[in-house]
């Protein structure tokens, strides 16, 4: 496979399981708000590990979800941290 391709796919990942983080957290929230069934935080932190820790993040802070539970505070910023640190490994090496 041709390295354009595997970035493109990369790519496309990342954008995908981003939005995604983004949308489980909204709906989180709302279930939450609604008093329904919850999405697990299994679920929650296993989409950030996926790589959509930006979306999760950026889904706790726009809705106000979990902001207040430290292994989500904590959590999916470390998460961010270590995939951003993995990925200018990959790049510069």
């Amino acid at each position: 496979m041709d390295p354009a391709e595997v970035m493109w796919i990369g790519c496309g990942w990342l954008i995908a399981v981003n939005a995604a983080g983004f949308v489980i957290f909204g709906y989180d929230k709302r279930c939450a708000v609604e008093h329904r069934w919850r999405v697990p935080e299994k679920t929650l932190f296993l989409t950030a590990l996926l790589g959509g820790s930006v979306g999760s993040y950026v889904g706790m802070v726009v809705f106000r979800h979990k902001t207040r539970h430290w292994k989500f505070r904590v959590g999916i910023p470390a998460i961010m941290l270590l995939q951003c640190a993995g990925l200018i490994g990959v790049l510069y090496s």
